[in-house]
């Protein structure tokens, strides 16, 4: 895994760390292959029940590296050709599937500034905790392009049609507590605190009903696509399947105890 990206798992929690500080965690070719990856190996890794995605440096990630982005346009219009944006295909779009159809919570630990395909990959995940001085912005209209990285699905279904639209149309910086009035942040900590906070969201969810997570992760998905009676079928459907998951005989033999369950994620 290149150093742009960092990938360690540790007790069932794997950690993804976006390693470009000196550009604010700008995405080049390099990170963004790395970055897809790892998702994709969090994803397909059975020895991880929780993804922690979070970044080195002052920035969460400001998106598309704008330095090497013009350099392969122009390398596009002298060679004829469009593959600079085949780079939605090839890496934004599965990061995004990656991080929202893995069986398993995804928390989004956000140091500061998520922007553009950053906030993309923010928004991509299950939970967000984030410091008090990190902000969001949309980006894409500021540089004459449309939403990539989920953000024309994720955001609208988190703040409504009109409010995404205003933050799409007239990007600007949208600071951590208007973010978290408007329902982007789940949980809003001081800067000090991100990385120790973060890291224990994530450590719960690994250490939880993982096998329910899942089920709870794909009820979401579906349900926002989907008749309420089909998401009825779609939930006796999981929750049959969870209460034959030994997990739920673990936590109900723990209730029933006193004691504290240890799940085994089967």
């Amino acid at each position: 895994m290149a150093d742009t990206v960092l990938y360690e798992v540790t007790d069932g929690l794997a950690t993804i760390t976006i390693n470009r500080p000196d550009a604010m965690n700008a995405m080049n070719t390099e990170a963004k292959v790395a970055l897809r990856d790892a998702a994709r190996s969090a994803a397909a890794d059975p020895a991880v029940r929780a993804v922690l995605l979070t970044a080195t440096g002052r920035a969460f990630c400001v998106g598309q590296d704008l330095k090497e982005h013009v350099a392969l346009l122009k390398a596009d219009r002298e060679a004829g050709t469009g593959s600079t944006m085949s780079t939605v295909r090839e890496h934004y779009n599965p990061i995004v599937k990656a991080l929202t159809e893995m069986p398993k919570p995804v928390v989004a630990g956000v140091n500061g500034v998520a922007a553009g395909a950053g906030f993309g990959f923010a928004l991509a995940a299950d939970y967000r905790v984030v410091a008090d001085t990190a902000a969001f912005n949309t980006s894409f209209a500021g540089v004459a392009l449309t939403a990539d990285s989920g953000v024309s699905w994720t955001l609208p279904r988190l703040i409504g049609h009109s409010r995404a639209a205003d933050l799409l149309l007239f990007p600007r910086s949208v600071p951590a507590r208007e973010a978290y009035d408007l329902g982007i942040v789940n949980k809003l900590v001081p800067a000090a605190e991100l990385a120790a906070e973060a890291a224990a969201v994530a450590r719960a969810l690994a250490d939880g009903p993982t096998l329910a997570y899942a089920a709870l992760k794909e009820s979401l998905a579906y349900g926002a696509g989907h008749s309420l009676a089909e998401a009825l079928e779609k939930e006796d459907e999981l929750q049959t399947r969870a209460g034959a998951s030994e997990d739920h005989g673990i936590a109900v033999a723990a209730f029933l105890a006193k004691e504290q369950p240890k799940y085994v994620g089967r």
